[in-house]
């Protein structure tokens, strides 16, 4: 029988989950429960072994808000402390007694989006901004562009959060996305840039320059099934 993936998609404000086939068709779910306030290791590790429970998977894909490398987490500006060298795929492998891959959420993302041609880029509109970056299809991985300074010397992200969503207006904040995209054009000459996560839907695909696809909120899940066969 063809492996059975849970594939989770940890976000700043909530956790979403799906269990997929090995064609990306959903087996069970979706699910979705709140991110623990505050997301520490701990309570991050009960809220997934409890989305485990009554499902039938083989293995486990994690999508993290933060540096990934080798399954450990280094950072995670949108939860909380404690997840500097943190071993999150053993520490999960050890609970749910099935391996697991994990990296960063926007970079699983991306496994689901792109064509495998060029340069291309996602990010993700969420909690915070994601970014993943492929060359011919292959992830270079980790590049967290959201926190690089832009324009009055705030990040990418802490001019487009969800946060300022909320305190500029919808209109104001499209305006930022897209002046945002007009940044990274040039230095990165992407061939085509998704943009997905959660409060992507407040675009219109006709709002959007012609290189620049809007894209389901479930590819943070989808891409699950892709990290076992990116590697």
């Amino acid at each position: 029988m063809d492996p059975r993936t849970l594939c989770i998609d940890i976000g700043g404000t909530n956790i979403k989950a799906e269990v997929l086939d090995a064609t990306g068709e959903r087996v069970s779910g979706p699910m979705c429960v709140p991110t623990p306030k505050p997301a520490e290791p701990a309570a991050l590790l009960d809220a997934l072994a409890a989305l485990a429970v009554g499902q039938e998977f083989d293995r486990v894909s994690i999508g993290f808000p933060g540096v990934v490398r080798r399954g450990k987490t280094e950072t995670a500006p949108n939860l909380a402390a404690g997840w500097e060298n943190f071993p999150l795929s053993g520490e999960l492998e050890a609970r749910l007694k099935r391996p697991v891959r994990a990296c960063n959420d926007a970079d699983l993302a991306g496994l689901a989006l792109v064509e495998g041609k060029d340069v291309e880029m996602v990010l993700t509109l969420g909690t915070g901004m994601g970014a993943g970056l492929y060359v011919d299809g292959i992830l270079v991985p980790n590049l967290e562009l959201g926190h690089h300074p832009f324009g009055d010397g705030r990040t990418y992200e802490e001019r487009i959060s969800d946060r300022e969503l909320a305190r500029v207006g919808v209109e104001a904040w499209k305006q930022r996305v897209l002046e945002n995209i007009s940044q990274i054009r040039p230095v990165w000459n992407f061939r085509t840039l998704y943009l997905g996560g959660g409060n992507a839907r407040f675009f219109k695909a006709d709002e959007l320059p012609e290189d620049v696809v809007l894209c389901d909120n479930r590819a943070g899940v989808l891409g699950g099934v892709r990290l076992w066969a990116a590697r």
